[in-house]
């Protein structure tokens, strides 16, 4: 069953079958000695899923349909919102509302503090920025919103979508994240924007050179406060919780709740609604298969040979380190494939412009960490590939989410030694 099984008939550079894409090396030839991938050195430590047994990472796709008007009869038209929000709704071309938006927008409209249990792409995001574009429409001069979440792509995709939603309706926002321009970002605060929406460290550098004052804030959101807690980001939580006023609405989503989550929970919200989005234990509309590796000095060969298969138009690969990614990155490029990397040590715009050729279809190849690629929303994504094990299954199952969606089929290749 093992997905290498097929490479048999694949069409080998080596016996002089012509890529998709690639050049040769330097030399001419595409047999020069390969560069060491095999981990060796300092890394990262050990993954819990190492020696695990690899059926886990085996599993044919099963379709999930789509939502219809048969299978949910909520519309976003029977919500209590404002015409021009209706409108915007509309011409994003949203008609029918996911689950957690069916359960979470009612008690945000109505005020309530929610606790939202639901994983990226079940459409959280517009569950919690609807109502609150809604009550900031209707009273701007006292209504203002800060988003807290834990990555800069996180963040930049929530402004985004809340620029969607907020046409014609004169409602501002200022994105404050590390990598980009602190003066900018302070010019933007003293335009006093209506929703604020940053990173943790960002936030609190601004907070603690007193530009920005969360008691001048009504609604409160930590998106993603599970992963806040995984990136070391808890001390900062705390420290905004802090200073929040006693009256205000909070809006907490996480895909799990810990001990170390209840902590935070416990100071946050007052008598919240809460709503959960039950989610399967992997993507049902993903086929996930293995790759073997015997001999780790081939590991870069194995995946060369898939790249160059038929139907790896848009490929996400995701290793464990900054470092790794980086390595294999500059060995795909010089092998001739048009890629882009993304994890922490890029500054902001490097991570903007690499995100937007892949979103165009610019670069076939994206080359990942987690924390770095952490809820990204890519269309079409035809292939996830787990060149290293992810540190849990938790994380596997938030990777291979990353194809397969909007009721596509995709399809998830694990390395395993």
């Amino acid at each position: 069953m093992y997905y290498q099984n097929s490479l048999r008939n694949r069409t080998s550079i080596r016996s002089g079958g012509a890529p998709r894409y690639g050049r040769p090396s330097r030399g001419g030839s595409f047999n020069r000695p390969a560069r060491s991938f095999n981990n060796s050195g300092r890394g990262p430590r050990r993954s819990k899923l190492e020696g695990v047994d690899i059926n886990m990472f085996i599993k044919k796709a099963n379709p999930v349909e789509e939502p219809t008007e048969q299978t949910i009869s909520q519309a976003f038209t029977d919500f209590d919102l404002v015409d021009y929000l209706k409108v915007n709704i509309q011409n994003k071309g949203y008609t029918i509302p996911t689950p957690i938006q069916v359960q979470a927008i009612p008690p945000i409209l109505q005020g309530r503090d929610l606790i939202g249990l639901a994983n990226t792409g079940t459409g959280k995001t517009a569950a919690f920025l609807v109502p609150i574009i809604n009550k900031i429409f209707k009273d701007r001069q006292n209504q203002k919103a800060i988003i807290i979440t834990p990555t800069r792509e996180l963040a930049v995709q929530i402004n985004e979508e809340l620029k969607s939603f907020t046409q014609n309706m004169s409602i501002y926002s200022a994105l404050l994240i590390g990598g980009s321009n602190m003066h900018r970002q302070i010019s933007d605060l003293r335009r006093n924007p209506h929703i604020v929406i940053g990173t943790p460290g960002r936030l609190k550098d601004l907070i603690e050179r007193n530009q920005l004052k969360l008691h001048d804030f009504q609604t409160f959101v930590l998106d993603e406060v599970d992963l806040m807690v995984d990136i070391g980001f808890i001390n900062e939580v705390k420290y905004f919780l802090s200073f929040l006023p006693k009256v205000r609405q909070s809006l907490f989503f996480s895909a799990t709740i810990s001990p170390r989550i209840r902590d935070i929970l416990q100071n946050f919200v007052q008598n919240p609604v809460t709503v959960s989005v039950k989610t399967q234990d992997t993507a049902q509309n993903v086929t996930q298969d293995v790759i073997k590796v015997h001999d780790s000095s081939r590991k870069i060969e194995q995946l060369h040979d898939l790249l160059i298969k038929d139907g790896f138009d848009k490929v996400l690969i995701f290793g464990r380190t900054k470092h790794g990614i980086e390595k294999l990155n500059n060995e795909l490029t010089f092998r001739g494939f048009k890629t882009g990397s993304l994890h922490g040590n890029k500054r902001q715009s490097q991570r903007k412009r690499t995100l937007d050729s892949f979103r165009r279809n610019e670069i076939k190849i994206l080359l990942a960490t987690d924390v770095a690629s952490r809820g990204l929303d890519i269309d079409n994504v035809t292939h996830v590939i787990n060149y290293d094990l992810p540190e849990t299954y938790d994380d596997y199952i938030h990777r291979i989410g990353r194809t397969g969606r909007a009721g596509k089929t995709g399809f998830a290749l694990t390395f395993v030694t």
